[in-house]
């Protein structure tokens, strides 16, 4: 299955019933006056937020939603039936723009929270409603309005606490698997992660959050270069971001002012969220080189306020329950920054 994180739908609300034109016969009442009802209101489109889809996948296949019609009304005075609404389930996190005007319409992201789209038609008057004392016998109605046609597109930002973003192959899947239960696709050569994933981690004393796995970035990937402009709208959501460098990359602190300079040509709310930088793959160099590298690093955290850096080997396990604990000062202070 591919991630779909961005759609475009085509949903049509329900035409109101039309009014009806009627009269009362009855035996002994020779003067009946009219009685026709008024008609139902047509259905409505409502897009609903759900946890139990991730993706926007079923809207590969099925781009068009229909409301059913209001009734008409009927004799009697009675009133016609109301359209069925239709609920279209969304992922949390969804947000909803209207394709011809790009306006946002509405932002989903907590389960159940519910927007109608696209509101159904009114009924239509039926003839006793334009009883008057002048016009006693009215053999007039009204139609029901047309419901709303409306194009929508909807994009997926992913809902994390804690974003992981690097080069190729920086180690984001292993780490994550190592923090969580998930078990992304791991190999050795770049852009192995084609799709975010998302873990839940825990991070002690009944803390726990969500972790993503950014598809790696690359210089330019802010003008759509590579893989991570597609996905850098996923970072938008996060509270807090993990700078993960490889110890192997011969110029460590150029590769972290290119991925500030990435988020901060995104958006400038990226390159202010709460930050830490983590130094991977301890495993591949010498002991004397991490001092050396780490006080390299030290000086570029130092000026653009960010935590760490602290090392780690994802694969051996060294260092990671030193960096569960930083995480959960990280987590709690992007809670803080937000409240």
């Amino acid at each position: 299955m591919h991630f779909i994180d961005v759609a475009e739908i085509t949903v049509n609300s329900g035409k109101g019933g039309d009014g009806a034109v009627a009269f009362r016969r009855e035996a002994g009442v020779p003067r009946g006056g009219p009685n026709g009802g008024n008609g139902g209101r047509g259905g409505s489109i409502w897009l609903v937020a759900s946890s139990l889809s991730s993706t926007l996948q079923d809207f590969r296949y099925r781009r068009s939603y229909q409301a059913s019609p209001g009734q008409m009304g009927g004799g009697w005075n009675k009133t016609g039936s109301d359209g069925e609404s239709q609920e279209v389930p969304v992922p949390c996190g969804t947000l909803v723009y209207d394709a011809d005007t790009n306006d946002v319409i509405c932002d989903l992201t907590t389960p159940g929270q519910r927007f109608c789209v696209a509101a159904g038609g009114k009924g239509g008057r039926g003839n006793y409603e334009f009883r008057s004392p002048h016009r006693q016998t009215p053999f007039v109605s009204s139609p029901g309005r047309p419901g709303e046609t409306r194009r929508l597109r909807l994009e997926l930002k992913l809902l994390a606490d804690i974003g992981l973003i690097g080069l190729p192959n920086a180690g984001k899947s292993t780490l994550l698997s190592r923090l969580t239960a998930a078990r992304p696709k791991i190999a050795d050569y770049p852009f192995t992660t084609l799709v975010p994933n998302l873990g839940i981690i825990d991070l002690g004393d009944f803390v726990s959050c969500t972790l993503a796995d950014i598809p790696g970035l690359i210089e330019g990937a802010s003008e759509g270069k590579g893989l991570g402009h597609e996905f850098l709208r996923h970072v938008e959501r996060t509270r807090a971001l993990v700078y993960l460098i490889d110890v192997s990359d011969p110029a460590p602190v150029a590769t972290l002012a290119v991925l500030r300079q990435e988020l901060l040509a995104y958006g400038q709310r990226l390159s202010e969220l709460p930050c830490t930088v983590v130094l991977n793959k301890l495993d591949l160099i010498d002991p004397e080189a991490i001092e050396e590298l780490r006080d390299e690093v030290a000086g570029w955290t130092a000026d653009n306020g960010a935590g760490g850096p602290h090392c780690i080997s994802a694969v051996t396990g060294q260092g990671i329950e030193t960096l569960r604990h930083v995480l959960r000062d990280l987590y709690r202070a992007a809670l803080a920054a937000t409240d």
